[in-house]
């Protein structure tokens, strides 16, 4: 159903799509932050469509790529933050065929450039006489082919290598016009200002300058700022005034994040006055977006990147420490972890839409899945544009709830992110259910109800196996339909080495005793050597209640004895905290679950098994705390050889 109003060429409304980097769903006034402080955002929420269910890729370049193209990753190719990466050859595999040995899966590469062969949502408008322009991080190909001016912008302000932003975010910035670009040697079309100069400040400038030069014509404003991505430059006399001020909700608290999205919304804000100034706001669609959830994990003291950033005494990192401890850059709390990961936290994002009074001012759509493949078709329909025949596309257009003319033809919103942790996984949300399908062998599914449970702690994957499955097929028809490149076992797996050259221990902590434990065509072999063997574990922790599953088989059979000791007890307690299962005969695999009904902690389990009659197979162990729903500890023998 198309929405779109019959527009001549003088009506053709404006676009402006302004992209933050890293910005969190919670990080704004409007979308209920009591720290951060955002008054153009809000205001901007008060002139129109406020979305609470829109999604976005785990990290920046498979978003972008997705914005301007309207495609999953997936399609696309660009699966990682790789744009800043030279570009492979012609002809290359982006599956290899084979892996070091020391990688147990073989993971798909990324594509480090958006394909020139894409018709890109600035050549659309472009092709029908709209003046374009991108200003700030790209992040999208290395090389000048690969650039904005190649894909459809007639202005472009911005540099490469641009994982962050030139320089520190202040001038002068060293951009040079001509050259190799490398992390030293920025290549590009931005210029130096009056030392001191923010790059964000610079940004509101040359958007303010191009809308001011763009008059008579419709025009496309493709804003991706610099703030809030990492090298973590800000304003001292910002940063000094949220020094002073705390969170009531006691969650958020990072003042340097504080400044650094206070100069966003300020940028945010002067092309939305300018737009006003020139009388353009009633005709110009404006978006309001990020490319990734935020950013919980930089800085924080417990990474070897910061480890290494302290060592040599960074002024970055003294600068962060002085201002803001050990905290990360943000917390997306009620939300689950954030940015590179496929919990909300890292891919539920702010989306706010107005254009005059076509989109109702002030209304928050909260049932509608939506997301960046969204907003191609979604300006193309409002504008009244054909869709290029030859660019295939995976989103569709918002107009009919953005105009209250209808609901979205859409049966679920897929994600993917096909490298950490368990080798990658990919998501569907369908209605308030979300799944987990992570690609590492033996690892179980998570399913959550997103209504009642937004910050994913309580997995009821084995509660409702009718949905899991259901919403299993819908992963399996996605990554058929848009031919993703899927991890897959790594036949020339060998387990770590040590310093020594001798071979890690797969069972990574888990004891046989009684037994012998064998590593056999990528199964645990269990054969008994006395009466009551078992696997010991004394190191896992879990807060409770905990469930331990296992997929084994045995042809003979017989009781599975799960004994464990919780955080309180120094000794394992006869007869105490014991749980039993029945593994079944035959020879055939069996998927076994064990209740741990704990209401402190899990400190450690022995695990007898049935091996005295037959054998017993162990493909793998999974300790899963029901509490939070997140995983304590996995043994998958399958991914070894």
């Amino acid at each position: 159903m198309s929405c779109a109003v019959t527009l001549n060429a003088a009506q053709k409304p404006n676009i402006v799509l302004f992209l933050v980097d890293d910005m969190g769903w919670m990080d704004s006034g409007v979308y209920g932050s009591k720290y951060y402080e955002t008054p153009n955002i809000d205001r901007f929420a008060e002139r129109g469509m406020r979305f609470t269910r829109a999604y976005a890729n785990p990290l920046c370049s498979p978003t972008r790529a997705s914005v301007l193209t309207g495609k999953y990753a997936t399609r696309h190719g660009i699966l990682t933050a790789s744009g800043h990466q030279p570009p492979q050859a012609a002809g290359h595999n982006f599956l290899p065929d084979e892996a070091p040995a020391n990688r147990p899966m073989i993971s798909p590469e990324s594509k480090n450039y958006l394909d020139p062969s894409e018709i890109t949502l600035a050549e659309a408008l472009k092709g029908v006489g709209y003046r374009t322009a991108h200003i700030g991080k790209w992040h999208l190909g290395l090389q000048e082919q690969h650039r904005p001016e190649k894909q459809g912008f007639d202005v472009a302000f911005h540099c490469a290598p641009d994982p962050g932003p030139p320089g520190n975010y202040f001038s002068p910035y060293g951009v040079i016009t001509e050259g190799q670009p490398t992390a030293k040697n920025k290549v590009g079309t931005i210029t130096d200002s009056p030392d001191g100069e923010y790059i964000v400040d610079r940004q509101a400038l040359e958007a303010v300058k191009f809308i001011a030069a763009s008059k008579g014509q419709p025009f496309f404003l493709n804003l991706w700022s610099y703030g809030v991505h990492g090298p973590w430059g800000h304003k001292p006399e910002y940063t000094a005034e949220f020094a002073k001020k705390t969170d009531p909700r006691g969650v958020q608290g990072n003042p340097i994040m504080a400044s650094m999205l206070r100069s966003v919304d300020e940028c945010f804000g002067r092309i939305i006055d300018e737009l006003d100034k020139q009388g353009l706001t009633e005709n110009t669609i404006i978006i309001f977006y990020s490319d990734n959830g935020g950013n919980v994990h930089s800085n924080i003291a417990s990474t070897a990147k910061t480890a290494k950033a302290e060592k040599v005494k960074s002024e970055a990192m003294a600068d962060w420490r002085k201002w803001a401890g050990d905290r990360g850059p943000t917390d997306n709390s009620p939300l689950r972890e954030g940015k590179s990961s496929l919990y909300e936290g890292g891919t539920r994002v702010p989306m706010i839409w107005s254009w005059g009074k076509r989109i109702k001012p002030g209304s928050v759509n909260d049932g509608s899945l939506v997301g960046h493949i969204d907003i191609y078709p979604t300006v193309l329909d409002l504008a009244g544009i054909a869709k290029p025949e030859l660019q295939k596309m995976d989103g569709i257009s918002l107009a009919p709830v953005l105009t209250g003319q209808g609901s979205l033809a859409r049966t679920a919103f897929f994600n993917y992110f096909p490298y950490r942790p368990n080798e990658g996984g990919v998501t569907v949300c369908q209605g308030d259910f979300k799944l987990v399908r992570w690609f590492d062998v033996g690892v179980p599914r998570e399913l959550y109800n997103l209504k009642s449970d937004i910050g994913e702690k309580i997995n009821l994957a084995e509660k409702m196996p009718d949905k899991v499955k259901q919403l299993d097929a819908l992963i399996d028809v996605y990554l058929k339909d848009t031919e993703a490149l899927v991890p897959k076992p790594n036949p020339a797996y060998n387990a770590p080495v040590n310093r020594r050259g001798v071979s890690a221990d797969p069972m990574r902590g888990l004891v046989p005793k009684l037994c012998k434990a064998t590593l056999v065509n990528g199964a645990l072999h269990i054969e008994a050597d006395g009466r009551h063997p078992f696997l010991g574990n004394a190191s896992v922790k879990s807060p409770g209640p905990t469930v331990l599953k296992m997929r084994a088989r045995s042809t003979a059979g017989g009781e599975v004895r799960l004994h464990w000791r919780t955080g309180d007890q120094e000794t394992f307690t006869e007869d105490v905290n014991v749980a039993t299962s029945a593994l079944p005969g035959g020879g055939e695999w069996q998927d076994i679950s064990i209740e741990m009904p704990i209401a402190s902690s899990l400190a450690g389990f022995r695990l007898y098994l049935p091996a005295g009659k037959s054998p017993v197979e162990i493909e793998s162990i999974t300790i899963l705390s029901k509490k939070t729903g997140q995983l304590a500890k996995v043994w998958n023998f399958a991914s070894h050889p």
